[in-house]
């Protein structure tokens, strides 16, 4: 039996103005339209021997709280089923996959194969991934009962990459020798010269069981602290929830380490499966890029965009036409309220620019102007002292909660389909074309009845227009 975990987080800040906090790396859409996370769902699903339920192939996802509904949205996409653990805070791998480890052994016994796959990966050859796979599970299973990770076939001394030694062969797979953290050129050269050396692809393979015995024995105090969450966790849970909520403050009492600190570097039961399928951890903006096929000046764009005398230019506009003159050697990173403009070799420095944001306080590190919402998401079109306009979209069957605002009154005009709306002691109706009009202190909610999207237009009018002017009275999705 295997079980995919996916473990979706990170605020992948080298992909920054498209990646941020409240919408990160898994989220973003790649040219086919399919989302990191959808893809490493579909992938996931297609394993050999994967848990089915109800007929269809069965994950658990680890994820923060705050993604929980987005990635939801993502799973049923994916036309899979699946369960997740909610972080409420960042913790690293290793608390990640211990909660994941002791959620599957309570579920499916000990001996249950645990597939550790990242969120944000990228893997062009599935059937050479689930080959490698069928390798790992033969590993993972006994008598072997080896934590495995995979490793990927060198391409050329990246020194952007972690590597792993590998010894002795065993089965398909080989003993590993060593975990060797980001190596200079000269060295990661001596790796490739070396053939026994593969770039840490950060998935791995190994039974619920032995994962937890081995962070008992090489980190006790994670293995402590994630078992009184377990039990926490146990105490309220409820037999037929897909949802499960990690108490806040036993998870922060986890050390925050990754996995191959605490676990893969310090056990002697490690083994690696390599490959070569095609594995892309998309780290930063020259890894889209490199999806991208180019023109004969080597050019490539994402969008709407001109080329005039340039060369080695890479364009992603959302929905701006972009034309370059004379230029060479940049990557132009355009959305609706920030723009980045990079040498391709400084491609990974990207993160420092968010943590200046972060410093500022402003809001383009966390937020982008759409933003999702259980309910659909909203769209600022203007924003300035005194009043913002929005663009609201509600799913069908979406309800906003009941709340009030102290700070601003609000006008909504719908401008496609049906909103149900309860303003103070009036229940209303509106079609398109029609409007209502909800002062400050008033108690108001917004629901789509239909099986088609609402859309409407609101106008905040007031001295504050904060997102944080809510007081919620009942909700839908467990935000009172």
């Amino acid at each position: 039996m295997l079980i995919p975990v996916i473990l979706s987080g990170g605020a992948g800040s080298r992909l920054w103005p498209v990646s941020r906090e409240g919408h990160p790396k898994p989220f973003m859409k790649l040219l086919d339209g399919q989302s990191l996370l959808e893809k490493t769902y579909r992938r996931a699903a297609s394993m050999p021997g994967i848990h089915t339920e109800n007929g269809k192939p069965k994950v658990l996802t680890v994820t923060n709280r705050d993604y929980y509904f987005i990635s939801k949205d993502e799973l049923e996409k994916a036309d899979i089923n699946g369960s997740f653990l909610l972080e409420p805070c960042s913790r690293n791998t290793a608390p990640a996959i211990a909660m994941a480890a002791h959620q599957i052994a309570h579920e499916f016994g000990p001996d249950a194969l645990m597939l550790v796959l990242a969120a944000d990966h990228l893997i062009s050859d599935d059937m050479a991934f689930a080959k490698a796979v069928t390798s790992a599970q033969t590993l993972a299973s006994a008598p072997h009962n080896l934590l495995v990770t995979f490793g990927i076939s060198p391409s050329g001394p990246e020194t952007g990459f972690g590597y792993i030694e590998a010894g002795v062969k065993i089965d398909q797979g080989m003993r590993v020798n060593a975990f060797v953290e980001k190596p200079s050129l000269d060295i990661a050269q001596g790796y490739i010269a070396a053939g026994n050396y593969y770039w840490n692809s950060g998935m791995f393979c190994f039974s619920a069981g032995r994962f937890l015995e081995q962070l008992e024995l090489c980190e006790p105090k994670v293995a402590e602290a994630a078992a009184a969450c377990w039990i926490a966790i146990q105490a309220v849970k409820s037999k037929a929830s897909s949802m499960l909520e990690i108490p806040e403050s036993l998870f922060n009492a986890i050390p925050d380490i990754s996995v191959d600190y605490a676990v893969m570097e310090k056990s002697t039961e490690v083994a690696v499966v390599p490959g070569n399928f095609g594995w892309s951890d998309i780290g930063s903006w020259s890894a889209i890029r490199d999806l991208v096929s180019s023109d004969e000046n080597n050019n490539r764009s994402l969008s709407d965009t001109i080329f005039v005398k340039t060369k080695n230019t890479f364009v992603q506009s959302e929905d701006r036409l972009v034309a370059t003159v004379g230029v060479s050697d940049l990557m132009i990173i355009d959305t609706k309220d920030a723009l980045l403009v990079a040498d391709p070799a400084c491609a990974q420095d990207v993160k420092t620019v968010v943590n200046l944001l972060k410093q500022k306080d402003h809001d383009s590190y966390k937020l982008h102007l759409t933003v999702s919402r259980p309910w659909g998401t909203y769209t600022v079109l203007e924003d300035h002292p005194g009043f913002k306009i929005k663009r609201i979209e509600v799913k069908p069957g979406g309800k906003l909660s009941l709340q009030m605002h102290h700070h601003r009154s609000e006008h909504w005009i719908v401008v496609k389909g049906r909103a149900h709306i309860v303003n103070g002691e009036q229940n209303i109706v509106l079609d398109a074309n029609q409007s209502t009009y909800i002062p400050a202190g008033h108690k108001h909610r917004l629901e789509n009845p239909t099986d088609t999207d609402l859309v409407m237009i609101e106008v905040q009018c007031g001295p504050y227009l904060g997102e944080d002017d809510i007081v919620r009275f009942e909700d839908t999705y467990g935000r009172t």
